[in-house]
């Protein structure tokens, strides 16, 4: 009795295999498992976004400062090299071409030298690059009908507050000098 048990036990996992086998000619197989299972994928920010507009602001001999309050702190900038700083920006998203783009800064003592950029997009043409994949469906209109108005309490007017009066002690001196 144990062997049999032994028997069927072999015997169930390759019967199971040759079904599973024979099933799968009669449907058109994908490419790939990974084409019909895919996990899900979170957008990938990396980076600073600098647009066109940003790098007309740059002028040459401005002030370090200036240059990182207009385009942000930058993604590299090295002790080697104290006179260029790097932006880098990465964005990448399921279901989409990724997106780079470099812009190197070099200064000379203090102040902006020169700048080298990539092709970089308007913001306007970058926002347009953000927007979801998902359609957004039709909202609802915003209205209520009276009786279904009428089921909820009257709103009760608004009491103005009465300023309040307090008189300042008199023993402080006066802020500004007395007029003569």
């Amino acid at each position: 009795m144990l062997e049999s048990f032994r028997l069927r036990l072999t015997l169930l996992p390759l019967a199971l295999l040759m079904g599973g086998l024979t099933a799968c000619s009669s449907v058109s197989a994908p490419k790939s498992w990974l084409d019909t299972v895919s996990p899900y994928r979170f957008d990938r920010v990396q980076g600073n976004v600098i647009t066109r507009e940003q790098m007309s602001a740059l002028k040459t001999g401005m002030p370090r400062s200036t240059v990182k309050d207009i385009l942000g702190t930058p993604l590299l900038a090295s002790l080697f090299h104290a006179d260029r700083w790097d932006y880098v920006f990465t964005y990448k998203r399921q279901g989409a071409e990724s997106q780079s783009r470099h812009v190197t800064v070099f200064f000379q003592g203090n102040n902006l030298d020169r700048f080298e950029a990539d092709d970089l997009p308007s913001e306007a043409e970058f926002v347009a690059t953000l927007k979801s994949m998902t359609k957004i469906e039709k909202l609802p209109a915003m209205s209520a009908s009276e009786e279904s108005l009428q089921k909820f309490p009257p709103a009760t007017p608004a009491v103005p507050l009465a300023p309040a009066t307090v008189k300042a002690p008199s023993d402080y001196p006066p802020l500004e000098p007395l007029a003569k």
